[in-house]
């Protein structure tokens, strides 16, 4: 439905693609509490670091501190904000041309796919099984899946 010419396009949104929103801003603010967590030690007790030993680039939880802060909350958050608001940026033009669709659908892809990526690290090099790791891997298979389904792809087309 077009509301007029100088306005954009106006789309449902389906129930996959809240879902889609739902899960990022999920994930968005927990990995940001996290990154907290990690960097100020409010968990009231790190796991040992031990195992880092034969992790390359990690002696400490800075940096899987500032990857989860940055990377997963600040990312998420943004991403969501993206398809909520779905802003045009010229500097990822060039992105959008290439894929078809807005910036948001690519990111959403690639924080999925992060985020099994890292907790297929943690389940590798972590001693023990977490719930944690129960919930946020298929959270991140989840957004990869979203964000194929027709009815997303169609709500992000550029």
């Amino acid at each position: 439905m077009t509301l007029t010419a100088s306005r954009a396009v106006v789309r449902k949104r389906s129930f996959p693609v809240v879902l889609t929103m739902f899960l990022l801003g999920f994930l968005g603010v927990s990995a940001a509490a996290g990154s907290l967590a990690l960097l100020f030690d409010l968990g009231g007790g790190q796991p040992t670091i031990s195992w880092m030993e034969d992790f390359p680039l990690v002696d400490s939880y800075v940096v899987p501190g500032l990857v989860l802060g940055i990377g997963f909350g600040l990312g998420s958050i943004l991403t969501t904000y993206g398809m909520i608001r779905r802003p045009r940026w010229s500097w990822l033009e060039g992105l959008e041309r290439v894929t078809g669709h807005h910036w948001s659908w690519l990111a959403t892809i690639l924080i999925g796919a992060g985020q099994v990526a890292w907790i297929g690290l943690e389940v590798a090099y972590l001693p023990g099984l977490s719930w944690l790791q129960i919930l946020y891997g298929p959270l991140g298979l989840a957004l990869v899946l979203l964000a194929m389904l027709p009815s997303v792809k169609e709500y992000l087309k550029a």
